[in-house]
């Protein structure tokens, strides 16, 4: 008697708790996704530098920013983008890891998403153009403007506050 075969068919990848990462790496998409196209619509719209004031503490405004957070590093010869592109891509291969380890921590995953969605939208800036686009811009006055940042830095600081979140309501538990 014949055994029937089965067609293989697409499932999500299943981490080692069982819970799929689809989410995880829908939330990164995501957020690589508005963080692109809102760095697409800045560039077509703006001119390196050029400031359009929304309110009296924000404006949008255009920066190449060659660095890493607060320009840490962008004034050097360019080594740079090949060191935090290295970077990026050891940190999305480590996340990757912990997600699949703890797909089932929704908090802890979040930030893990998030970060990971932020580091693959500024990857891909420094891939294809050497630098990362900038355009949020926050001042106050008598303190003067705050480094611009973009979506991805947003998302991974966002990130940064629900991993250190989940770690203290984790560590209160015991």
């Amino acid at each position: 008697m014949a055994t029937k075969k089965t067609k293989p068919s697409f499932t999500a990848v299943k981490s080692s708790s069982g819970a799929s990462l689809a989410p995880w790496i829908g939330i990164a998409f995501i957020v690589i996704l508005l963080d692109q196209i809102s760095k697409i619509t800045i560039t077509r719209t703006f001119m390196h530098g050029e400031e359009k004031p929304i309110t009296s503490f924000f404006n949008l405004v255009l920066a190449y920013n060659p660095g890493a957070a607060f320009s840490f590093l962008s004034n050097q010869g360019g080594w740079q983008k090949y060191f935090f592109a290295g970077i990026a891509i050891a940190a999305v291969v480590f996340i990757i890891y912990l997600l699949r380890k703890h797909a089932g921590q929704r908090m802890f995953c979040w930030a893990l998403a998030l970060i990971m969605g932020g580091a693959l939208g500024n990857l891909i800036d420094r891939l294809a153009y050497g630098h990362v686009i900038d355009f949020l811009d926050f001042h106050l006055s008598g303190v003067g403007h705050f480094p611009a940042f973009n979506i991805a830095d947003s998302a991974i600081t966002i990130g940064a506050v629900l991993f250190i979140f989940d770690e203290l309501r984790r560590v209160n538990k015991h």
